[in-house]
């Protein structure tokens, strides 16, 4: 697989505010349909990152068209709005990319490492599809070693981080005698999940309610805080009752609309979805304040501010972790002259018929087997630890053992 074939496209949060941005999300059906439409094209690796911050696609194709046309087709967005938000990335530059994107160089929030818990689940739902095959399942692999090595050898995620955190800090600066305010929370995913532990350790208040439309799932992270479980029609009767309303539901249409809300008092209401889920028009009801998730993402506190420091040092990281990938994946080129060489070191000068006669004994053939992985496995090791000395072994080889029909190196 060549380094250039490699590309990037998408929108995030530093090329389009969240209106705009939330056009490219992907609901699971459109996430599936993008999959079949990518195996109908013969695409062999693809990588789907869908969070609330961005919409990006990572793949090796022919040309950047391909997966420009794939975003466009399967979500609400269209070409001419992606050249006017999107990027596209080719080559070395798209893989740092992904690089910083899983590390948390490129999230919102500095040092938020939610990232690659999704960059993980992203890989698993590819590789569900048969679009993860080994060089995709390799560089997850390596970006993960990274994201790793950064959080245990750089303090850039010290202190609590993600937007969930994020929120609460937006409360606890904004709210005034919060332990004493009734807050709901609609949503117990991730983020929802996520939100509640912050609340809860954060606000000293015993006057958190949860309610999700699947109940169940309310109560199980019920069962790890101190707070009140309602039913989903419990809903508007709640939110009259309420004075921060935190809304984190995965819906792709608004779950709160005006109809919902009847308060008199002062309602702040969060919203922490992609695509929003608060109705536009929640915004024009007296007494109410709605913020959005990239208001919630701005807050740059001291702790932030001493993360970027670290910057430089999570760079070199990523720096020393992706080369390591870009020699490797360098050195599949090679993989066909090496298999080649195997091949005939396996079949020697043996007829046909004598060769399928040799086969027939197992013992001797899979000793045979042994003694040509050990060569080529020498081999790889050399080329691995001499890689400007790769061409001209894989050439002597070639000339050695007439390979020149098999030795054409995978680009």
């Amino acid at each position: 697989m060549d380094v250039h074939h490699f590309f990037a496209v998408g929108v995030s949060y530093k090329t389009a505010a969240i209106d705009l941005r939330e056009k490219f999300s992907l609901n699971d059906t459109q996430h599936h349909a993008l999959f079949l439409d990518a195996q109908a094209l013969h695409i062999k690796d693809l990588l789907i990152i869908n969070t609330c911050n961005r919409t990006e696609v990572y793949a090796w194709v022919e040309d950047v068209e391909t997966l420009i046309s794939l975003l466009c087709k399967h979500t609400g967005g269209d070409r001419q709005l992606f050249n006017q938000i999107g990027y596209q990335l080719q080559g070395e530059t798209a893989f740092t990319h992904l690089y910083r994107v899983g590390t948390g160089l490129e999230s919102q929030i500095l040092g938020d490492f939610e990232i690659i818990g999704q960059i993980k689940q992203g890989f698993y739902r590819s590789k569900k599809m048969k679009l993860a095959n080994g060089a995709l399942e390799r560089l997850t692999n390596s970006v993960i070693q990274a994201s790793k090595r950064i959080k245990t050898e750089t303090q850039i995620s010290s202190g609590a981080t993600s937007v969930a955190f994020a929120s609460v800090q937006y409360i606890l600066n904004h709210v005034t005698g919060i332990s004493n305010k009734k807050i709901l929370l609609f949503g117990t995913g991730k983020i929802g999940t996520n939100t509640c532990e912050n609340l809860v350790k954060h606000t000293q208040n015993d006057h958190i309610t949860l309610i999700n439309r699947t109940q169940s799932r309310a109560e199980k992270v019920a069962g790890k805080f101190p707070v009140v479980v309602k039913p989903f029609g419990d809903l508007a009767s709640s939110i009259l009752e309420t004075d921060v309303l935190i809304v984190a539901t995965g819906a792709q249409n608004p779950t709160i609309t005006k109809d919902l809300i009847h308060n008199h008092r002062p309602l702040l209401i969060l919203d922490l979805s992609i695509p929003r889920n608060v109705a536009t028009e929640v915004n024009d009801l007296q007494n109410v304040q709605v913020v959005h998730l990239d208001e919630l993402s701005q807050i740059t506190d001291a702790t932030f501010e001493k993360r970027k420091k670290y910057v430089p040092q999570a760079e070199e990281i990523i720096e020393e972790i992706k080369m390591s990938f870009l020699t490797w994946l360098d050195h599949r080129k090679y993989i066909p002259a090496l298999n080649a060489f195997k091949k005939r070191l396996l079949l020697s000068e043996k007829k046909e018929a004598e060769i399928e006669q040799y086969i027939q004994n197992c013992f001797g053939f899979q000793k045979k087997q042994q003694i040509a992985q050990k060569i080529t496995g020498q081999i790889a090791a050399f080329i691995r630890e001499n890689p400007n000395k790769a061409n001209e072994t894989i050439e002597l080889i070639a000339d050695l053992f007439h390979l020149e029909s098999e030795n054409s190196p995978q680009r």
